[in-house]
């Protein structure tokens, strides 16, 4: 396994790399709305990077195990969809639960996260799995500073989700990143604490707790994408992390 620390000037164009993604994210959740389709935020996407002089990092890129590069800018994923859904002509419905993942690349340095927004009116329990993910996230990113290990964070995730009567999805993880959109190391949703490599300044995490309301059993589509094998409602939500000599620096703060 080869990890790649970040400089101190590495972390200022991560920094810029993150400010982008994170004000286009806001504007995205805002515009999510009954009657809008997933076609619109892909486009919308595109103009705003294109506009702040940044490219979208997943466009035509290839992740591993996946069968071709990717078509979209965004990934817009439904329901039971977990991630890598790809943007079409859906129409947003009263009800949905609406994952949204960009990736932005600015001059090389790269960010990426991701957020769950309810459409209309959700269900109680779609409110309170959307709610849990986002604390998973949250107290993954406590975990986050010098001499902790990888495996807290993982624990941090799992702990708040399963307490909440939630699954933690399978064989989907986080990762290194910053100079490309996927480096070592994985970064898991489950673990133990004090296991895994230690965290160190100069290390760039996007850490995503992806959870279910059901089986935490994942099956993938023909398009790359994956969804709960139970047709169970997901959640995910994603922030890139920086480890600092203070601590943690959340480089896409939404």
């Amino acid at each position: 396994m080869r990890i790649e620390l970040k400089s101190e000037r590495d972390l200022l164009g991560l920094r810029k790399s993150g400010e982008i993604l994170a004000a286009v994210l806001k504007i995205l959740e805002r515009e999510a709305k009954e009657g809008v389709p997933l076609s619109f935020f892909n486009e919308l996407t595109k103009k705003l990077l294109k506009k702040a002089g940044a490219k979208p990092a997943f466009l035509k890129y290839r992740p591993e195990g996946a069968r071709r590069a990717y078509p979209a800018a965004i990934c817009t994923s439904i329901n039971n969809q977990i991630v890598h859904g790809i943007p079409s002509d859906y129409i947003l419905r009263n009800g949905d639960i609406l994952k949204i993942d960009l990736g932005v690349d600015f001059k090389g340095y790269i960010t990426d996260a991701a957020l769950t927004v309810g459409i209309g009116n959700v269900n109680e329990m779609a409110k309170k799995l959307i709610a849990v993910t986002a604390k998973a996230l949250d107290n993954a990113i406590k975990e986050c500073k010098p001499g902790n290990f990888l495996g807290d964070i993982g624990w941090a995730i799992e702990k708040t989700v399963t307490e909440n009567g939630f699954k933690v999805v399978s064989g989907l993880t986080g990762h290194g990143v910053g100079f490309r959109l996927h480096e070592e190391p994985s970064v898991y949703n489950y673990g133990q604490k004090g296991t895994g490599i230690k965290l160190s300044p100069g290390l760039v995490l996007a850490i995503e707790p992806m959870t279910s309301a059901g089986s935490g059993e994942t099956k993938q589509a023909e398009d790359d994408s994956f969804f709960t094998r139970d047709g169970s409602l997901s959640a995910h939500f994603e922030k890139t992390v920086a480890i600092t000599e203070n601590g943690r620096e959340v480089l896409t703060q939404f």
